[in-house]
């Protein structure tokens, strides 16, 4: 280390022992440094001299980020000049920001995602707002926002609001609002298939014929429905959209959007865009376009950007439709790690394909019926070191288990575990507030009481469990409730 630089404070709370051994510098010394050096300059005749150039090109190293070391130690992502222009030209297909279009976001500064964002924000001479989630719900009725950036927890707790919010309202208003609710979840479902927007995996598509009726019978449907909806949007969404204050999109990156929410924020109107990325790819892969924003994928691939799928035995290419590992290759693909070839020789193959380490599949290109507009985006399906394989040799996916649990109101959060178990168990962060609500609503404990008993607690798990699951290829049997949310550290002295 050469010298130290207080962003803040006196150098009288630096260590004595620390200040004798490295030059330590105020940021007031180093604002008086800078004028000093300016004025120096500019007296000079030859100031030109003192200045040293060098060239730079569009593949050297722009940034070091360097990831969480959850599953490992920190890498070091190094990432271009040409990596992160690649962002700036490209997103605009996916965030098409007019003058006069307002930014909020959420993400830390040092985030690959928000420093991408933002210099594609700047880029457009477009305005940028940072919020902070005790300011959240403020800053979006301050500022009306057409467009939110942020990661899917800011869009799970918004619905959570919202939810509770219809909860504790008048029943007579609980009941029409879930009604009309319901209501809109089946002309928005029938809309899709009309409209083209349906995923499937099967490379088959249907006859003339069979197309032609699904699509009249989905209009048809949609017609009855319209009224009704319409007649919700105006006594429901409207004020919903209004708290919400996002007027055109937002953007939801950095980890998988659960499938209810995505359906919910369908219904009422408010658009949520997916994207898909990682630090070693600047980080957008793919993204949902305004114009295909296709609900439980992350969208196309963006500008100059391939996508395969490949067999994590023989890594073998694909076809449409089939599950295997997301490899990508483009622009944006990193470098390689900071003085790690063995781990960048792992990540990268000699063609640059990037492997991705998450599971997914393209859907398959239809020129008819239902899916007819979903050819070519990307599902994806959990990472791969993620699966869970049980002492019965069966393999778990925890991504279907923890998102089916996810839609309980009593469950806040979930990690599911159980490498070489039977069965399937989860670690389960429960909402207090939620839980004791429900245990009154049942009668379990009396209306005034104030806590619940644990026991008492993973009884209403189970039974929640049981009810959101029951569809999923495997049910969780033993849980673990812990009372204080997540940390990294937890998690991966859990697994």
């Amino acid at each position: 280390m050469r010298f130290i630089i207080l962003l803040w404070g006196k150098k009288s709370s630096v260590a004595p022992d620390i200040v004798e051994e490295i030059p330590v510098f105020s940021y007031d010394e180093i604002i008086d440094l800078g004028r000093e050096s300016r004025k120096a300059f500019s007296d000079s005749n030859d100031a030109r001299k003192h200045y040293k150039y060098e060239t730079i090109g569009s593949d050297d190293i722009a940034t070091y980020v360097y990831t969480s070391g959850t599953t490992g130690n920190p890498k070091g992502v190094m990432l271009t000049h040409k990596n992160l222009l690649h962002q700036i030209r490209s997103l605009y297909d996916i965030v098409p920001a007019e003058n006069g279009d307002k930014f909020l976001s959420m993400l830390p500064p040092w985030h690959v995602y928000e420093r991408a964002c933002g210099y594609f924000i700047f880029s457009r001479g477009i305005e940028l707002m940072y919020t902070a989630v005790r300011n959240l719900k403020d800053d979006l009725q301050r500022y009306q926002p057409h467009y939110m950036i942020s990661v899917p927890l800011v869009y799970e707790t918004l619905y959570s609001g919202i939810q509770k919010q219809i909860f504790t309202s008048s029943a007579a208003r609980r009941v029409v609002a879930r009604a009309l609710i319901r209501i809109s979840f089946a002309y928005t479902a029938f809309k899709r298939i009309y409209e083209g927007f349906c995923l499937t995996r099967n490379q088959k598509q249907p006859s003339y014929l069979v197309a032609l009726i699904d699509w009249l019978w989905a209009r048809i449907i949609c017609a009855i429905l319209w009224p009704l909806h319409l007649l919700a949007e105006k006594l429901v969404y409207k004020k919903i959209q209004s708290a919400i204050g996002i007027s055109k999109a937002g953007v939801s990156g950095g980890g998988s959007l659960p499938m209810h929410i995505d359906l919910f924020y369908e219904a009422i109107g408010v658009k949520v865009q997916v994207g898909y990325g990682l630090t070693e790819s600047s980080p957008v892969i793919a993204a949902r376009r305004p114009t295909c924003n296709v609900l439980g994928s992350v969208g196309h691939p963006i500008n100059h950007t391939e996508i395969k799928i490949v067999d994590a035995e023989t890594n073998e290419v694909l076809p449409a439709g089939s599950k295997g590992i997301v490899k990508v290759r483009g622009s944006q693909v990193m470098q390689g790690y900071f003085k790690n070839p063995s781990a960048t020789k792992q990540a990268l193959d000699e063609d640059g394909w990037l492997n991705t380490g998450d599971i997914g599949w393209i859907a398959p290109h239809h020129s008819r019926g239902r899916s007819r507009r979903c050819g070519g985006v990307l599902v994806l399906e959990g990472r791969a070191k993620d699966t869970i394989v049980l002492s019965t040799g069966e393999n778990v996916e925890p991504l279907e288990l923890e998102e089916a649990a996810l839609r309980s109101s009593l469950i806040r959060q979930i990690v599911v575990i159980g490498q070489d178990q039977r069965r399937p168990g989860a670690i389960i962060v429960p909402d207090k507030e939620e839980v004791l609500m429900a245990a009154k609503r049942l009668s379990i404990v009396h209306a005034d009481a104030s806590e619940l008993s644990k026991e008492k607690t993973i009884s209403l798990l189970y039974g929640e469990l049981r009810k959101w699951t029951s569809k999923c290829s495997f049910q969780i049997g033993p849980i673990h409730v812990v009372d204080e949310p997540f940390t990294v550290n937890f998690l991966c002295l859990a697994l």
